[in-house]
C-alpha cells in the first residue's frame, strides 16, 4: 500500500510558514476596530453636512422673504404713507422699519428672525427708498 508521505506531515512540516496560516484573532479585533473608527468619522462629517445644510438653507429662505418684503415696500406708490410692521412665515418672524432719510426718501430696513438650536439667528436687508420702484 503506497500513502502520500506529505498527506501524513504537518504543516509545519511541510515547509509552511506560520504567516500561510492566516489572520490571528488580534489581526482581525485590530482591523474591525479601525473600520469602526473610519465608519464613525464618515458618520460624524454626514451629521455635520446635513446641519450645514440645513442651516444654509433657512439663510437662503430668510433672505428671499427680506428681499421679497424690500422689493413689496419700494413698489408702494408714496413710501411715506407705509409703516412698520411685522408678520410671520412658518418659522420666521419678517419685521421691518420705515425712518425719513432726506426730503422725499425714506431708509427701510427689513429684518427676517428665526430660532434654530435655542439660538436666534437674523439677515438684515436695508436700502433708501423712494418709492415708485425707487
Amino acid at each position: 500500500m503506497s500513502t502520500d508521505r506529505n498527506k501524513m506531515l504537518p504543516a509545519s512540516a511541510m515547509g509552511k510558514s506560520r504567516s500561510d496560516k492566516g489572520f490571528t484573532l488580534i489581526e482581525v479585533l485590530i482591523a474591525i476596530t479601525l473600520l469602526t473608527v473610519g465608519l464613525m468619522a464618515v458618520a460624524t462629517m454626514q451629521v455635520s453636512a446635513i446641519h450645514g445644510n440645513k442651516t444654509g438653507g433657512d439663510i437662503s429662505n430668510a433672505t428671499f422673504l427680506a428681499q421679497d418684503k424690500l422689493e413689496e415696500l419700494k413698489a408702494s406708490a408714496d413710501i411715506t404713507g407705509e409703516s412698520d410692521g411685522s408678520d410671520q412665515a412658518g418659522i420666521f418672524t419678517r419685521s421691518w422699519q420705515i425712518a425719513p432719510s432726506g426730503t422725499n426718501s425714506r431708509s427701510v430696513t427689513v429684518t427676517v428672525s428665526w430660532v434654530m438650536g435655542g439660538h436666534t439667528h437674523s439677515v438684515v436687508i436695508s436700502t433708501i427708498s423712494r418709492g415708485n420702484g425707487y
